[in-house]
């Protein structure tokens, strides 16, 4: 690495120049296609190359209906390929993050499984539970870092939910629940697999799965769920949107090869983390982003000064 940027140091002022001036005379923060309508979520762009997702049952308590379901994998496929959004955050409207699934209307679902005897109806049963676990894993799969925005309770699968964005702050007033026990199921969408390695320990992940007991905002942050608390939801957007602009003023480059790598990184050894590390780098350290960002350094520029191209 060291190398590399010894060599951009090198390069001739007038190359980073014209190549800067070249980017910033195209409309590299113009927004793209307007986002995709959807009934149970609310996309919008809240500033340049973020965008708030918004979880938009607010009558139902933001319940995770069939829709729903369907929905997250729709727009967080959308934002994976949107090569003008490089940071989101994810919100509840009204009172609550989410009161978890609906159950009225995933019970007639598992009711009506079909299949001729036990096994056929356990294979098209699980092939339906993989798909839920897809509406949560779209949000790790996507390139782009999200941000989860908690007010209120967060119950059941929005643990689920939440377990797999990249960063994660709530308000003074939110709370957490394992609730699937309550319910007569274990957690199968993605919080026994990714809580432990976030929270960092397994007797407390034990205890909140086996009672369903409510963690509040401050147990959440001295615990490592969250990493911020704020005042109230205003402040919390607020500042989840700021520091998703923050991220969006860095190389899409930089920002999103470091997510896929964390990813990768955390569920295999540090061996095999380092050798991927090295095979991405071997193409990515060949970016103008890295030029571009010396440049910037030099002339005592921030990084939201510099025009990084779409990715």
């Amino acid at each position: 690495m060291a190398l590399v940027v010894a060599r951009l140091l090198r390069a001739p002022l007038r190359v980073l120049r014209r190549s800067m001036a070249s980017e910033a005379s195209e409309p590299s923060g113009a927004p793209g296609a307007p986002p995709r309508e959807f009934q149970t979520l609310r996309v919008r762009q809240e500033r340049e190359h973020v965008l708030h997702v918004e979880l938009n049952r607010p009558g139902k308590r933001n319940a995770i209906n069939l829709l729903c379901w369907r929905e997250l994998v729709e727009c967080f496929q959308d934002i994976s390929r949107d090569p003008s959004c490089r940071a989101v955050v994810v919100s509840g409207a009204g009172n609550a993050f989410t009161s978890g699934i609906d159950l009225a209307d995933l019970g007639g679902l598992f009711l009506g499984i079909p299949g001729e005897d036990v096994a056929r109806r356990a294979w098209n049963l699980r092939q339906k539970i993989l798909e839920f676990q897809e509406s949560f894993s779209v949000l790790e799969k996507c390139p782009k870092p999200v941000i989860a925005a908690v007010h209120g309770p967060c119950i059941g699968a929005g643990v689920d939910l939440i377990s797999a964005c990249d960063i994660r702050f709530c308000s003074q007033d939110a709370s957490f629940q394992v609730k699937e026990v309550d319910i007569g199921l274990a957690a199968d969408v993605g919080t026994l697999q990714r809580l432990p390695k976030i929270v960092g320990s397994q007797s407390l992940v034990n205890e909140l799965a086996f009672t369903a007991r409510r963690m509040l905002a401050p147990e959440a942050l001295s615990c490592g769920l969250v990493s911020r608390v704020l005042p109230d939801k205003a402040t919390l957007l607020e500042v989840a949107l700021g520091v998703a602009v923050a991220i969006a003023a860095r190389s899409p480059v930089a920002v999103q090869g470091t997510k896929i790598n964390l990813v990768y990184s955390r569920d295999r050894p540090t061996p095999e983390g380092l050798q991927h590390m090295a095979t991405w780098n071997m193409a990515m350290l060949q970016t103008e982003d890295i030029l571009k960002s010396v440049q910037a350094a030099q002339e005592k520029k921030g990084p939201e000064e510099v025009p990084f191209a779409k990715l």
